[in-house]
């Protein structure tokens, strides 16, 4: 049969084909695997770079090199590296480069005047830019203020103008400057004669032999009399006081305030003690002028190595009070003036003397025994015995009272003059203020009442 063939060759195509199909894969579910968690690393901060000092910020910046040779050699070093905080406005290079050939040098070679002038360049505390802004001085480690002004949105440290603000160190900041700046090295003698406006008060200086006081450490402030101040005086008082040292000298001494007393100081007080010994009046008026006694001033902090100088319009001259004048004043010697003039004594005290009174205050009266004080009043004798025990001839001021171990007294017997731990005692009592000068003599106060054999 015809077909048997085909038969066989279909049935070697369907095993062939059945020997190629590929084996049925049994699928078996399986959970799809769960992902593990994976701890988080917790945020850590950079280390921050550690601050440096005032030194070696100035070291690492690079502009500053003239600077820090200066400091070195002036040994301030460990002064700028200290705790602070400290104010440094410092120069550039470029503003070392900038002074008079030589100077650098020159002052490398003079230490002391080296070291004046980079203290002059700190302020003590951590004044920032928005501080320095609302000041119109700042005192200096030098001893003198640099002047602080705001001009066209440029802040000036006295001519230097402040470039760079806020570099803040560990122990304080940076304020960089474009100009080395200078102190004052004239003294007050020196402005004075170089000023020109005050050439009577130079020549009354020098007649009164004042020159040397005013020419020291001081430091000093000095209420300043221009010429025509002089010029106004009535005819003939210059000439006077110049024939009358000691008078003369009195009224320059009550132009002269002990320490730097710089006008916003000044406007603060109401008086202030000259080297006079008396108080200068000091008041502000309703239209802001600055008032010394019957003078205005005038001019305000020229300043000196050695203090500072005030200008002002008028001479102003303390008043001749004398011992029972300046007694009764003061306020602290009622009991002993009330005494005095049941004594009968106010005349010979205001008289030309010169005396000096040993003066107790009514503290010392109080604390002798009770009816002490009214029985000296009711026994005349007694009570002038005691108050002439409390003086001795002559104007001897403090420097001459520690001098001595005795004073002869006007009742004719001695006080017994000693020094303790410092202390200055007459018999048994401390003098407790010295040197309150008065027209006719000088005046120290006792904390007890004398009492003679």
């Amino acid at each position: 049969m015809k077909f048997k063939p085909v038969l066989l060759v279909s049935l070697v195509v369907v095993l062939v084909l059945a020997a190629c199909a590929p084996a049925a894969v049994e699928v078996v579910a399986t959970e799809e695997p769960k992902p593990t968690a994976t701890p988080i690393p917790e945020p850590t901060e950079e280390p921050m770079a550690e601050m440096l000092d005032i030194v070696d910020t100035a070291v690492a910046d690079g502009r500053f090199t003239t600077l820090v040779a200066a400091v070195e050699a002036a040994g301030l070093v460990d002064a700028l590296k200290g705790e602070g905080p400290l104010t440094v406005f410092a120069p550039t290079d470029d503003a070392f480069a900038a002074l008079p050939e030589g100077t650098v040098e020159a002052l490398l070679a003079d230490i002391p005047a080296l070291t004046d002038i980079l203290l002059y360049h700190v302020v003590d505390g951590k004044v920032m830019a928005e501080a320095v802004v609302e000041l119109s001085q700042a005192m200096t480690l030098q001893g003198q203020y640099v002047d602080i002004q705001v001009m066209d949105g440029k802040v000036m440290i006295d001519s230097a103008q402040v470039i760079i603000t806020d570099l803040e160190t560990s122990n304080g900041v940076i304020h960089v400057l474009d100009a080395v700046i200078l102190p004052e090295s004239r003294d007050i003698v020196d402005i004075a004669v170089e000023d020109g406006r005050f050439t009577t008060l130079v020549a009354a200086v020098e007649a009164a032999g004042l020159v040397d006081a005013l020419k020291g450490e001081g430091p000093l402030t000095v209420f300043a009399p221009t010429d025509d101040a002089f010029a106004a005086l009535p005819e003939g008082t210059v000439e006077a006081l110049l024939a009358d040292i000691p008078a003369l000298t009195d009224i320059l001494l009550y132009h002269v305030v002990d320490g730097k007393v710089m006008a916003s100081d000044v406007v603060e007080l109401s008086s202030a003690m000259a080297l006079q010994g008396q108080y200068l009046n000091i008041e502000v008026t309703m239209d802001g002028k600055v008032m010394l006694d019957n003078a205005q001033v005038i001019i305000t902090d020229i300043e000196a190595s050695n203090g500072v100088i005030h200008v002002i319009d008028a001479v102003v001259l303390p008043e001749s009070r004398d011992i029972v004048d300046i007694a009764v004043e003061d306020g602290r010697f009622t009991t002993l003036v009330a005494a005095v003039q049941a004594a009968g004594l106010v005349d010979a005290l205001k008289a030309d003397g010169p005396l000096t009174v040993f003066a107790p205050t009514d503290e010392a009266f109080a604390a002798l025994p009770e009816g002490t004080v009214e029985g000296l009043l009711a026994d005349i004798p007694a009570l002038t015995d005691i108050l002439l025990y409390h003086v001795v001839d002559g104007k001897v001021m403090a420097a001459d009272v520690v001098e001595l171990s005795s004073a002869a007294t006007l009742l004719g017997q001695d006080l017994v003059i000693s020094l303790m731990d410092g202390k200055v005692m007459l018999n048994e009592s401390q003098v407790i203020i010295t040197d309150l000068e008065t027209s006719n003599g000088v005046i120290h106060v006792i904390d007890a009442v004398l009492l003679p054999q």
